[in-house]
């Protein structure tokens, strides 16, 4: 199968005439110039990589079962993403323990790429859309309770570093090759920088769940789009963040630190109604997903029009291949997706002119 007539996004650049050649479940050929059969014009870009997601089309991951977790993975595969984490909110230990016992078998045959923790071991004060029951400090045994549990399954945990035992969770964790992000947090900026130093290196989605940037206490904010080494994720559903601040955050933190995300809970592809996340009553109005309290719970976003919000707000659409696909992939260590690049493995995205989803590509074979 030949895809051409397009501007397909590759990693050295955009090919305006552009070609991609698949065969099987692999890229066999990217090229520019004339091929025979229907021109598709819009854009080729390589599959969604999401590493936050906490279902969609009705599932949530932490139902753990096949059933409902091929449900969440096909709605969101439908819209461009074709390697995502499971995302699961605060709950007591065992019960993570046994939803990380679950999900690892379906992350050893590929229907999701790893489990992110989003706690428990985050702020009671910027907790969000987390049963405040659940949350608690992470306690060496506990701590190490879950990286059993999880295995190689096991690719993120989100800590708040103010927590007690925070710093040595992060060390802990980032030994046995979980990537720590910092995020729920209350942190100042010093409690930020030491959870830096012990290892984390993603800000789990910069701005929202966090104590708010200010001109003298920088905070998580400030300390996390700072630091070099810290990859941001960003929801750009344009509720959680306004075209502005994507704009600023994704020009200062650069191609080699911006990740999108959707942050998105049962509720994406379904519209508005009442809904449920880590037990809590959820309401979504207008595309908002919404606690009683009025907090965000989340969102019904995905890929396809985060990517899309993204060259919007004023990034080229290579940044937006880059943190949509590459940076992730790279993050999460995938490294046969991310790119259209020959021997990659072909999962594709199909865009019109004005960045419309129009078809998705699978391992070789259309969604």
């Amino acid at each position: 199968m030949i895809l051409g007539g397009a501007k397909v996004v590759t990693p050295d650049g955009v090919l305006d005439d552009g070609w991609v050649r698949v065969e099987g479940e692999r890229i066999a050929g990217v090229g520019s110039g004339p091929v025979d059969g229907e021109s598709l014009g819009g854009y080729v870009v390589p599959g969604f990589v999401d590493m936050h997601c906490h279902g969609g089309g009705g599932a949530d991951f932490a139902e753990a079962t096949p059933e409902r977790v091929g449900t969440a993975v096909r709605t969101h595969r439908a819209r461009g993403t074709t390697s995502m984490l499971a995302s699961l909110v605060s709950a007591p230990i065992e019960v993570l323990t046994g939803q990380l016992t679950a999900l690892a078998p379906l992350v050893e045959e590929g229907l999701i790429a790893g489990v992110h923790l989003e706690g428990p071991f985050i702020s009671d004060k910027r907790r969000g859309a987390h049963n405040p029951a659940a949350l608690r400090d992470p306690e060496p045994d506990a701590v190490r309770a879950l990286l059993a549990a999880g295995g190689s399954a096991l690719r993120m945990l989100t800590i708040a570093p103010e927590r007690a035992g925070a710093i040595a969770a992060i060390e802990l964790a980032a030994a046995e090759g979980v990537t720590v992000a910092l995020g729920h947090t209350d942190a100042v900026e010093e409690q930020v920088r030491a959870g830096i130093e012990a290892g984390a290196r993603v800000a789990t989605h910069l701005f929202n769940g966090m104590r708010p940037l200010h001109h003298r206490e920088p905070g998580p904010i400030g300390a996390l789009l700072d630091d070099e080494r810290v990859a941001v994720e960003l929801i750009c559903d344009l509720v959680h963040l306004a075209p502005t601040t994507i704009h600023l955050s994704a020009t200062h933190a650069g191609r080699a630190r911006t990740v999108l995300i959707t942050d998105a809970m049962s509720a994406a592809e379904l519209g508005d109604g009442d809904y449920e996340l880590g037990g809590l009553a959820v309401t979504v109005t207008e595309g908002e997903p919404r606690l009683p309290d009025g907090s965000l719970a989340g969102s019904v976003l995905t890929m396809d029009r985060a990517f899309a919000n993204f060259v919007r707000s004023g990034m080229p659409i290579t940044e937006a291949v880059q943190a949509s696909s590459t940076l992730p992939a790279q993050l999460l260590g995938l490294g046969e997706v991310g790119a259209i690049a020959q021997g990659r493995r072909a999962d594709l995205v199909l865009l019109d002119e004005d960045l419309r989803l129009r078809r998705v590509l699978h391992r070789g074979s259309w969604v």
